[in-house]
């Protein structure tokens, strides 16, 4: 049974106009996505005052490896994630797409001791900033403690909130090969390898280090127009 001529014609316009060029876009965008360059919505404050809810995050693929699209399976790699990478995996413990730092890489001994960071034996330093440096948005309680980390990697920032009940200190742990400890800059506010334990390298979607958009969630998502393209960490 043929296809009447009228219908026939509907189905040649749709696969033309609208069909083929979709799959066409698909066959391109979704590998360019998987393997090279992609972004990352942030939906909650584990690592404010870096990233903030609302930022959608650039994610470099190619930061470390190449990929086979789709998959986790590697085709080549050049690089590892450093300290203080800032990188975009997936979670041991559900597979959700989460952005967090690295603070700790294979060899590392990591230990936390009332807040305080101590690798490989060593206490990173801190310096406390007076009053709120940043846009009272970045705050979640009323009394915050905002300080510079220094001595791991890349100097940032990272925000306390001692009213909050949060795992605070941990015994020493070797980060074994092939793992990663991460953490969120938010440190009483973030759900990390404190709770889900490491981080196996090939779950390590890419690098995060600029700031795409940001939407304001508390202000009918209007976009933050100083932080499009931003640097983090800067």
């Amino acid at each position: 049974m043929s296809i009447p001529k009228p219908r026939r014609r509907v189905f040649e316009y749709l696969w033309r106009e609208w069909v083929r060029p979709l799959a066409i876009t698909a066959a391109i965008v979704l590998p360019f996505k998987s393997a090279i360059a992609d972004y990352n919505w942030v939906p909650s404050g584990s690592m404010k005052p870096t990233i903030l809810e609302g930022d959608v995050v650039i994610v470099n693929k190619l930061a470390y490896d190449l990929k086979v699209p789709f998959t986790l399976q590697r085709l080549a790699a050049w690089n590892d994630p450093v300290k203080d990478d800032i990188v975009v995996f997936f979670s041991p413990q559900d597979g959700m797409r989460l952005v967090k730092r690295v603070i700790g890489v294979p060899g590392d001994t990591i230990e936390l001791r009332d807040e305080a960071l101590y690798v490989n034996g060593r206490k990173l330093d801190y310096t406390v900033a007076p009053g709120h440096p940043f846009g009272r948005e970045i705050y979640e309680d009323d009394e915050p403690v905002v300080a510079r980390e220094a001595g791991g990697g890349h100097d940032h920032w990272v925000m306390l909130l001692p009213s909050r009940s949060a795992r605070r200190s941990f015994a020493p742990l070797v980060v074994p090969a092939g793992e990663y400890f991460m953490m969120g800059d938010s440190r009483d506010n973030s759900f990390d390898s404190r709770y889900f334990g490491l981080v196996d390298r090939e779950q390590i979607v890419g690098r995060a280090s600029r700031v795409l958009v940001s939407l304001d969630k508390n202000r009918h998502y209007l976009p933050r127009l100083s932080r499009s393209l931003a640097l983090l960490d800067e």
